[in-house]
C-alpha cells in the first residue's frame, strides 16, 4: 500500500519529516499497488498494439513506438523527428526539450557539449567548465510575492523520477520534453537503468519495470540516489541543487526547476541567526521527487545529513546505523540544537555539524561536499524562507539529471533483481521480445512472450 507521511516537526524550528515519496511508484491512476507487469507505475511506456514497430532479435537497439528508428541505448540517441543527434553522456541539449530558453527571458543556458571540457571523476563537466552562471539565476526575486519554504532530508532512495509514472510517457516527444527519467544508482554509486523490460510477461501484454528502490526491498540489490545528486556552490550567492517538489502543486513537476531566494525568514516565524545569515542568497534546485505531503511552496532539499525522514536506504549504502545520522527529521542540525540549544551562534552549530559531516562521509566525497556545504553555504538554516519562481533548468543540473541509459521510452534489457555487481561499462544482458501479434512462433501471431 501506499505510504502517506506526516509531516512532524521536531521541537521549535526543527525540519519537517517529510516523505518525497522517492519508493512510492504510485501510478497517476491512484493505483496503490504495483507488480511484475505494470513495472511499479502502470505507465504508458509498453510496446503499442495498434503500431507496426517491430524489434529486430539481431540488433541491439531500441525501438521508438511508431517508427522504424531503432536506438542504440550504447550510443549517442537520435531524437525522432530530428537529425540532431544527443550523446546521452555529454551535457547537450536535448532538441525539443524544456531545456531551452524562454525568448522573452534573460536567462541562458550553459551547455558544455565540447569532449575536451575538464571532467570529474564520473566523466561529468566539472561545475567550472559550464562558465559563469546567467545573471537570471541571481536576480532580485525578493518582492515577487510567492513564497515558500525548504526542508531537508536525504534518505538515499530511488528518486521518484526514476519511475515511469512520474513523467510523461504519451509520446518520445513528450519524454523527451521532460527530461526522461532522473537517473539511480547502484549502492557502489554506479549509474544503472531507471527501468528495463518486466521480468515477467503474459500472454497478451509485455512492459517495462522499474528497477527496484533500495527504500522497497531493503537491501544492496537496490537503486539508490546517486550521491552527485548532493548541493553544490557556484558562486558566494549562488548554489544549485534537487528537491522534492509538491505534489499537489506540481503532479507533473519531474524536471522542473526553481529560483529560490532566502529573504531571512523561517516557515515557525522564529527567526535565529542563521536565517539572518543566508538572506539574500539564491538557489535554483531541479524536481528530482515529487512529495504528495509537501505543501504548496515548499521545496525539500536533498541534502546529506539532512535526515532520513521516513525512509532510510542510506544506513544499507553507507553502513552506518540509523543512530549515527542525526535525528530522523532534521539531521545532524537537530542534534546539534538539542546538544548546543536553540540560540546559539552560527559558528557554533557550523563546527558542530561539520564535524559530524566529517565522521560520517569521509569516505563518500559526494556525500562529504553536500554535507559541508549545508554547513559553510546554507549557513545551517532550519526550515528558511523564500521569495521562489520557475525558471529555465541550468546544464548542470540537467547533466546530472537525465539517465544515461533510458534515453528513450523502451529498451532490451533483460530486468535483474540485484544491481549490486554492476560496474561501470558492463554490457547489459538484452532479451528478444514481442507483443501480441507479432508472436514469431505462431503464424497468427498471438500471444506476447520472450525467447528464452
Amino acid at each position: 500500500m501506499k505510504k502517506r507521511i506526516t509531516k512532524l516537526m521536531i521541537a521549535a524550528g526543527a525540519v519537517a519529516l517529510v516523505c518525497a515519496c522517492s519508493d512510492d511508484p504510485s501510478n497517476s491512476m491512484g493505483s496503490e499497488t504495483c507488480n511484475s507487469l505494470t513495472g511499479c507505475d502502470g505507465s504508458s511506456a509498453v510496446i503499442d498494439p495498434n503500431s507496426s514497430a517491430t524489434i529486430n532479435p539481431n540488433s541491439s537497439g531500441t525501438v521508438i513506438p511508431g517508427s522504424s528508428t531503432v536506438v542504440d541505448p550504447n550510443s549517442s540517441a537520435t531524437v525522432p523527428g530530428s537529425s540532431t543527434v544527443v550523446d546521452p553522456n555529454s551535457s547537450a541539449t536535448v532538441p525539443g526539450s524544456s531545456a531551452s530558453i524562454d525568448p522573452n527571458s534573460s536567462a541562458t543556458v550553459q551547455v558544455s557539449s565540447s569532449s575536451d571540457v575538464p571532467r570529474d571523476e564520473n566523466g561529468f563537466p566539472t561545475i567550472e567548465s559550464y562558465g559563469p552562471p546567467p545573471e537570471a539565476y541571481t536576480k532580485d526575486i525578493l518582492n515577487n510575492g510567492k513564497t515558500g519554504w525548504s526542508s531537508r532530508y536525504w534518505d538515499a532512495c530511488k528518486p521518484h523520477c526514476s519511475w515511469l509514472s512520474s513523467v510523461d510517457t504519451t509520446s518520445e516527444e513528450k519524454y523527451q520534453e521532460g527530461m526522461t527519467v532522473a537517473r539511480n544508482c547502484n549502492i557502489h554509486d554506479v549509474e544503472v537503468p531507471a527501468f528495463t523490460l518486466g521480468h515477467a510477461v503474459q500472454q497478451y501484454w509485455m512492459g517495462y519495470e522499474g528497477t527496484n528502490s533500495a527504500c522497497v526491498n531493503s537491501n544492496a540489490g537496490g537503486t539508490y540516489t546517486c550521491t552527485d545528486m548532493a548541493p553544490i556552490q557556484v558562486t558566494e550567492n549562488l548554489s544549485y541543487g534537487y528537491v522534492a517538489a509538491p505534489g499537489a502543486q506540481f503532479g507533473g513537476g519531474c524536471g522542473k526547476c526553481f529560483h529560490l531566494q532566502f529573504n531571512g525568514g523561517n516557515h515557525a516565524n522564529d527567526v535565529k541567526a542563521t536565517h539572518k545569515a543566508l538572506k539574500g542568497k539564491h538557489m535554483i534546485v531541479m524536481a528530482s521527487n515529487i512529495g504528495y505531503d509537501v505543501e504548496a511552496g515548499q521545496y525539500d532539499m536533498l541534502v546529506p545529513g539532512g535526515g532520513v525522514g521516513a525512509f532510510n536506504a542510506l544506513s544499507t549504502q553507507i553502513g552506518v546505523p540509523a543512530s549515527g545520522l542525526g535525528a530522523n527529521g532534521g539531521g545532524f542540525m537537530t542534534e546539534c540544537q538539542q546538544s548546543l540549544g536553540w540560540d546559539n551562534t552560527v559558528e557554533a552549530y557550523q563546527e558542530c555539524v561539520l564535524k559530524k559531516c566529517d565522521e560520517v562521509f569521509k569516505d563518500w566525497p559526494n556525500l562529504l561536499r553536500g554535507c559541508r556545504w549545508y554547513a559553510e553555504w546554507y549557513m545551517t538554516a532550519d526550515n528558511p524562507t523564500y521569495n521562489w519562481e520557475e525558471v529555465e533548468c541550468p546544464q548542470y543540473l540537467i547533466d546530472h539529471y537525465m539517465t544515461s541509459f533510458n534515453t528513450t521510452r523502451e529498451n532490451r534489457w533483460r530486468w535483474k533483481d540485484d544491481w549490486s555487481d554492476y560496474k561501470k561499462g558492463d554490457v547489459l544482458d538484452t532479451v528478444y521480445c514481442w507483443k501480441d501479434g507479432e508472436n514469431p512462433n505462431d503464424p497468427n501471431g498471438k500471444g506476447a512472450g520472450c525467447a528464452p
